[in-house]
């Protein structure tokens, strides 16, 4: 009996060593990342894998996170900001996979239309590299500012050329921009925190990028974990037709699959 006991007692440790290998924990920001992670929860859990989801409100935790492997994977963000990220902190950051694109928007409570942008505007955008050189370049595009020949994704206001309405660019961290809205004339807002103030991208926005944007948001994870068998069952299922029809039903047109 005794040695039966500890056999049995053997084969639940191995039970507990296995599922708990299983278990993946996600940073994500909230909408529509960790709702997109929650979708797919129940799916991942009949293939074995125990999801766990941390919300963030920030853009440097979950990649300082997932760098330190104090979490398995992030979901938040694009490549050009990984790219920076990388290339800024030193870290070995992968994408294992492009799920969808939340097209970059600009927001006002006090015009309707940009051609109503008074002179001298307060228009703020995001701090970080990329997404201030996304705002920037979709000022350009809609004819408010013109850069630089040469600027790009990591254009900064020193690359702006014209100014014909002098609008005044105030930096802020991304996730502030929503609360920003009533004290500026414009502010440039990522789609994940506009979506997290009420605000409809397709609806709101007074200009908005296509849905051809390279701004791919991606599951990242450490480069030494990116063949990891739970991480890769992750990926998959993100990249799911069922994944494709929740974000196109859920968001309609506020966020689209990149797959």
């Amino acid at each position: 009996m005794k040695k039966l006991l500890t056999a049995f007692a053997a084969v639940a440790a191995f039970s507990t060593v296995a599922h708990a290998a299983d278990s993946v924990s996600v940073a994500a920001t909230a909408v529509p990342h960790a709702e997109i992670l929650e979708f797919v929860k129940p799916a991942l859990a009949k293939d074995g894998v125990d999801l766990k989801i941390k919300v963030f409100t920030d853009y440097v935790q979950p990649n300082v996170q997932v760098a330190e492997e104090r979490l398995d994977a992030n979901f938040f963000q694009h490549q050009p900001y990984l790219d920076e990220f990388n290339a800024s902190r030193g870290t070995k950051l992968v994408s294992i996979a492009g799920v969808h694109v939340e097209p970059f928007g600009a927001y006002s409570s006090k015009i309707k239309n940009l051609a109503d942008l008074p002179k001298g505007a307060q228009v703020a955008i995001p701090n970080d590299a990329t997404n201030g050189g996304r705002a920037l370049l979709l000022l350009a595009k809609a004819g408010v500012i013109t850069l630089k020949d040469g600027a790009g994704i990591t254009a900064t206001v020193k690359d702006i050329a014209e100014n014909p309405k002098a609008i005044k660019v105030r930096e802020l961290e991304a996730a502030t921009l929503p609360r920003v809205l009533d004290q500026v004339d414009l502010a440039l807002i990522n789609t994940n925190y506009a979506l997290e103030a009420g605000l409809n991208p397709t609806k709101d926005a007074l200009v908005i990028e296509g849905s051809d944007s390279p701004y791919v948001n991606i599951l990242v994870v450490a480069e030494a974990n990116k063949d990891k068998p739970a991480l890769q069952k992750l990926a998959k299922a993100l990249n799911s037709a069922d994944v494709k029809a929740f974000i196109n039903e859920k968001y309609k047109g506020a966020v689209v699959p990149a797959f």
